[in-house]
């Protein structure tokens, strides 16, 4: 019988592979070299795009909860005024002012007050609704002046006018 002898030296040990593998140069880069920099360019432009939108749609969210505020605003006020003929200029002035303090600049608005009844278990109770529009430039909203899209925001209220106003 022969024995077969066995010989380690036609294949380099595996601490010898791992560490050509580690070692730095083209040869252990291989052809994916600056892939990972091509990458970061085509992508980044879009993950900043996206991160812009979603910046720009929180800001006009946050404007349309202001405009609703300021129809809320405007219908109080309204409904606490000491007559019908002072409950449009009051209504207006509280919603122009609310949005003033909140920062938002519309380049054209429009309150609307309309006058209604409500009943409510047989008592019939006076009504005042007011919507407010307010057409806000986007570029105000982004950060930008020059951009032209508008977006026409709208907020509706309605409060029962105070019975104890002093007429």
């Amino acid at each position: 019988m022969s024995a077969r002898v066995r010989c380690r030296s036609a294949r380099p040990a595996g601490w010898v592979r791992r560490l050509a593998v580690r070692l730095p140069g083209r040869a252990a880069r291989g052809r994916d070299g600056g892939s990972a920099a091509i990458e970061a360019a085509i992508v980044m432009p879009v993950v900043v795009a996206l991160i812009l939108v979603a910046v720009a749609a929180g800001r006009v969210q946050t404007a349309g909860g202001t405009v609703e505020a300021a129809a809320r605003s405007a219908a109080r006020t309204a409904s606490m005024a000491r007559s019908v003929d002072g409950m449009d200029d009051a209504a207006k002035k509280a919603a122009e002012d609310a949005l003033r303090q909140q920062g938002v600049h519309c380049r054209s608005s429009d309150v609307e007050v309309g006058h209604g009844e409500l009943v409510s278990h047989g008592v019939t109770l006076a009504t005042v609704e007011v919507t407010v529009w307010c057409e806000v430039g986007l570029g105000d909203l982004i950060g930008g002046p020059d951009v032209p899209l508008t977006k026409t925001l709208t907020g509706r209220f309605v409060s029962v006018v105070d019975r104890y106003r002093g007429q």
